[in-house]
């Protein structure tokens, strides 16, 4: 049922979103010269998928969880963007080619081994990946392995058509952030 939700939300986000995309897009391309930011991430069943973002940091950042890097690579437009949270915004594209949902646990690199072995063990790999869920609004990110896992895995097992437009809900309003990164 939540995939039916992902694809018309998506959709139809992407279609009323379009100028404000445009507009990013573009100063994004002032800001870096690169404005859209994909990175290899775990989906379901542990699968790969190319995550899509605007970027936020600088083009030679070295890729690595979010709380691990370095504030100083991040761009003036780029922390506006992670403020306001518009860089998920290409997300949106993601969601409605099927290799995330909006909500579902956040997809982590293929580097961050102690998150994959305690998510692998609560089984928050059997459902697709999202942009925002029960950790995202509690503030809890990757920085924190075995507590982001369990709080997955808590969001799995009660996920229903209430808590997908919750979270969202939550999300849109201001709840919650994205991964912290080091001062």
């Amino acid at each position: 049922m939540t995939r039916i939700f992902d694809f018309f939300l998506s959709f139809f986000g992407l279609v009323l979103l379009s100028p404000i995309l445009i507009v990013l897009i573009i100063i994004g391309y002032f800001d870096t010269g690169s404005p859209i930011f994909r990175q290899e991430r775990l989906g379901q069943g542990k699968q790969p998928f190319r995550l899509m973002k605007f970027r936020s940091m600088h083009v030679n950042t070295q890729s690595v969880a979010t709380h691990l890097a370095s504030s100083s690579s991040i761009t003036p437009f780029g922390s506006f963007l992670r403020k306001s949270k518009l860089d998920e915004l290409p997300q949106l594209f993601n969601v409605l080619m099927g290799d995330m949902s909006f909500v579902g646990p956040r997809p982590n690199l293929f580097n961050q081994i102690e998150l994959i072995e305690e998510r692998g063990k609560k089984g928050v790999y059997s459902i697709r990946p999202g942009i925002t869920g029960l950790a995202q609004i509690n503030k809890i990110d990757m920085s924190t392995p075995q507590l982001l896992a369990e709080t997955d895995a808590k969001m799995i097992d009660h996920l229903n058509v209430w808590y997908y437009f919750k979270y969202i809900f939550l999300t849109v309003f201001g709840k919650g952030f994205g991964d912290r990164v080091r001062k």
